[in-house]
């Protein structure tokens, strides 16, 4: 039998705890001599061909004029192996130090744009600006993906999804209903 919760009233300002998008990502820039590492749970998945992933990063952020004037970016997907690099990049600033240095993380030349990837990481997706209509009024970017490196073990990573107040949680036991999906349907979901 299904389960039946009781609720409470939540404030709308926490609503975010149980409706960030992903896992929590290192997104890399680069622009002349900068470099910059930002800690980022704001990104969505648009579409699939072209593959495009809207981000929203506060022009507050130190990355977010690198990103800007350079119009590309890293995404790097860490693992819950790299938590204390997350929380630390994340609560530094990109104009006060390195976080490659600071961090121990290891840059490494991209192929299709000039931010860095980050070796350390489970995944790299090489990012283009696609539509930045909404950056003035939102910070939103549309990127698109244009070269994606993955480790192809282990093949469901542990990821970080952020809760607010400074906790997380891993992401947990793989569970497949691949037999019940319509076969047409499973690339469009993402399996193969």
């Amino acid at each position: 039998m299904t389960r039946r919760y009781d609720k409470i009233d939540l404030p709308v300002s926490q609503s975010r705890r149980y409706l960030e998008p992903g896992p929590i990502v290192l997104v890399t820039s680069a622009l002349g001599e900068a470099r910059n590492i930002m800690t980022l749970g704001w990104h969505t998945v648009m579409e699939f061909t072209p593959s495009l992933v809207g981000c929203v990063i506060a022009a507050g952020n130190h990355s977010f004029g690198l990103v800007r004037r350079s119009g590309e970016c890293v995404i790097n997907l860490p693992t819950a192996a790299l938590l204390d690099q997350v929380v630390g990049v994340g609560n530094s600033s990109g104009a006060e130090i390195d976080k490659f240095a600071a961090f121990a993380l290891t840059p490494e030349k991209a192929q299709r744009v000039r931010a860095p990837l980050i070796r350390e990481c489970h995944a790299n997706f090489e990012c283009k600006l696609s539509d930045g209509t909404l950056i003035d009024k939102y910070n939103f970017f549309i990127f698109e993906i244009v070269k994606a490196h993955v480790a192809p073990s282990p093949r469901h990573p542990k990821t970080l999804h952020y809760t607010g107040d400074g906790v997380f949680m891993v992401a947990g036991k793989i569970v497949s209903r691949r037999a019940k999906f319509r076969p047409e349907l499973l690339s469009e979901y993402g399996s193969t």
